[in-house]
């Protein structure tokens, strides 16, 4: 459909060499947009562009630590340089560090709270003037079932991605006159490198996952691509503010 259509569309894809970015790049990719993969590892990267060139579109892997303000600044000013214009930003870059409150440092608490929170600030305050010169724009960030749910080895995770929710209700109001539209995502328990680790130190998760969940699975990053595309595309144009669960039933069940 053409509403879904990206074709001559753009993106910056923070965190999208694997997990949950790499699931949604793919997406976007498949419905036509150019990709700036946006993270670390550089060897990950350039694996993950090379499976985004195979959908018939341009991909670059750019090097970003989201802790550094330039570096954020850098990355997008990359991208707009590379592609002429920015259409599309998924801050999905996170991490987590699963301790009981009064185990954690400040310390560990500011390494969540900055890479998950901070710089998608950074970058989506990064990325307002290529949007605004493009006539518009989609940006998508990343939550998680703990902007919704607590959990006692979450307490700095889960209030990095309870501040994405509240920071994309504000930005989507700042930025809908400027036609930016600005919207998250709150993945269920998907199947990435760090709900692996999690499964690993924490007993009976992965029972617990299966029980709690209505479709009776793990989710899989190839399940972020439909949504990815709907919030990317003109589809989503009249949608601004919304937190969307993606996690087969888990947050409904009781």
């Amino acid at each position: 459909m053409a509403s879904f259509d990206l074709r001559g569309k753009s993106a910056v894809v923070t965190g999208g060499n694997g997990g949950i970015g790499l699931g949604m790049a793919k997406g976007l990719a498949e419905a036509g947009a150019n990709i700036a993969v946006a993270a670390r590892n550089q060897t990950k990267s350039q694996t993950a562009v090379a499976e985004l060139k195979s959908f018939g579109v341009d991909a670059i892997a750019l090097t970003l630590d989201v802790n550094s303000e330039d570096a954020c600044h850098d990355v997008i000013n990359q991208a707009a340089k590379k592609f002429g214009s920015i259409d599309i930003l998924i801050n999905n870059a996170g991490t987590n560090i699963r301790k009981n409150p009064e185990e954690l440092s400040l310390s560990e608490w500011h390494t969540v709270l900055d890479t998950n929170l901070t710089s998608a600030f950074i970058c989506s305050q990064a990325v307002y003037p290529h949007m605004c010169k493009a006539g518009g724009g989609k940006i998508i960030n990343i939550g998680s079932m703990m902007s919704i749910f607590g959990a006692p080895f979450t307490t700095a995770y889960a209030a990095s991605k309870g501040g994405i929710v509240q920071m994309t209700k504000a930005m989507a109001t700042a930025w809908a006159k400027d036609k930016i539209q600005v919207n998250s995502v709150l993945p269920g328990w998907i199947n990435t490198e760090l709900t692996q680790i999690g499964r690993q130190q924490i007993d009976g998760l992965h029972e617990r996952v299966l029980d709690r969940t209505p479709a009776g699975r793990w989710g899989e990053p190839e399940d972020m691509a439909g949504i990815a595309v709907f919030l990317a595309s003109q589809a989503s144009d009249f949608l601004t503010g919304t937190a969307i669960p993606l996690d087969g039933g888990f947050s409904v069940q009781i």
